[in-house]
């Protein structure tokens, strides 16, 4: 396992992040296809003998219980110490005006909550999951800046949004001195590549570090293109056909490419489609879901597929604008 920095911060994370949404309680009513604490377990302790270090998990992932698996495991596993912990908060987690957002409210409620349920004194990463439109994102700023100073997380990041709200949030904590965000987790992978035109630059030039979510684009890029909606999840993820759907055709040569380069190789698709998002210089962290052992297998092996300037180019070229999603 390799371990670099997290942007410009002095925080080390592995090259490759353990996503816990797919580790929670189907009965709550969200994530039906997530796996139950029993059948969890053993992807954490694995990837921890792997060398991954890195575990991102959120409030509003099975309503709170894949925090609850998250913290359990790695409390079995792991000794705090060694171990970068993330969770995320602005989803609604309960009824009433003030239980969703990234009011100063919210913030303080919603990261006690999750450092219970996770069962840690703090978090290393704190994370506001997208941009909130109802709040003026100085309240937002400096009580994360609050949380910071009580030794509640280590550091901060922000999630999907446009570039122009990223850079507003830099700006303003500069020029308060509250602490700065020093990670962006957005939605980038072969398939939606919309994050290049502006967001990606921007991370580059602050030394922000970039942790995509979706880097397989929800199992698309791991089969065939006819095997899409094959799996229990990709039966279930709602999500995943408002992500993709609206340009097919394209989306269907650069899934052919990855199998074509993949059986050229002798690799899985996922080697291939993860190999291609480390080559990025401005990549540090993609977060993956494993719910096979396979999974996981895989995103390690990736670090060690090195991809040709040829190959990269024709994984590319089919690519076609597409629509803005994943902001909400």
């Amino acid at each position: 396992m390799d371990y670099v920095r997290l942007g410009k911060s002095g925080l080390k994370v592995s090259r490759v992040c353990l996503g816990c949404m797919s580790y929670g309680a189907p009965e709550r009513g969200t994530h039906l296809w997530s796996l139950k604490e029993e059948e969890s377990r053993p992807f954490i302790k694995r990837a921890l003998e792997l060398g991954i270090n890195f575990f991102d998990t959120a409030n509003v992932y099975s309503a709170g219980a894949s925090e609850e698996i998250t913290g359990r495991a790695l409390r079995d596993f792991a000794k705090r110490e060694e171990v970068v912990l993330a969770t995320k908060v602005r989803g609604r987690m309960r009824p009433g005006p003030n239980g969703e957002g990234l009011s100063r409210k919210a913030i303080m409620m919603e990261m006690d909550a999750s450092l219970k349920r996770l069962g840690v004194d703090y978090v290393d990463l704190y994370q506001i999951h997208r941009w909130d439109y109802d709040v003026p994102i100085e309240e937002t700023l400096e009580a994360l800046y609050d949380l910071v100073k009580a030794g509640k997380t280590r550091y901060i990041g922000a999630s999907s949004m446009f570039a122009w709200q990223f850079c507003k949030a830099l700006f303003l904590a500069d020029q308060h001195g509250w602490t700065r965000f020093v990670s962006m987790q957005n939605h980038y992978n072969l398939l939606y590549r919309e994050e290049e035109r502006e967001m990606m630059n921007l991370c580059q030039t602050e030394g922000i570090g970039v942790i995509p979510w979706s880097p397989l684009a929800r199992g698309r890029l791991t089969r065939p293109w006819e095997e899409k909606g094959s799996t229990e999840r990709g039966g279930k993820d709602d999500f995943a056909k408002k992500l993709y759907g609206a340009t097919e055709e394209s989306d269907k040569l650069i899934v052919e490419r990855v199998s074509q380069l993949a059986r050229k190789r002798g690799v899985p698709q996922a080697q291939i489609a993860l190999a291609w998002i480390l080559h990025k210089p401005y990549i540090t962290s993609p977060i993956i879901g494993a719910t096979k052992m396979q999974h996981l297998d895989d995103a390690v092996a990736a670090l060690g597929v090195k991809l040709s300037a040829e190959e990269i180019a024709s994984l590319e070229e089919p690519y076609v604008p597409h629509a803005v999603v994943g902001f909400s």
